[in-house]
């Protein structure tokens, strides 16, 4: 149930994300950045912080998605 919460949280983690970071991407690539965002972010922030509820979830997904598009961005994206 707690993987399904941070999937649910992750779309609307990659979609606020995405706007931040000024990163023009399709619907489907948006998703798949806020749900992997929202994975990572999900269980780094649970393992390093004491926060509990749906307010750290959505932090730590929009950090982790946000992580993912620095990452795409450094490593991926050479146009």
């Amino acid at each position: 149930m707690q993987f399904l919460a941070l999937v649910i949280i992750g779309a609307a983690a990659g979609f606020i994300a995405t706007r931040l970071m000024r990163v023009e991407a399709s619907l489907p690539v948006t998703l798949a950045i806020g749900i992997l965002g929202a994975l990572i972010g999900g269980f780094v922030l649970r393992a390093l912080l004491a926060l509990t509820g749906i307010a750290a979830g959505l932090v730590g997904a929009i950090l982790g998605a946000m992580l993912l598009i620095w990452l795409y961005r450094s490593y991926l994206d050479r146009r």
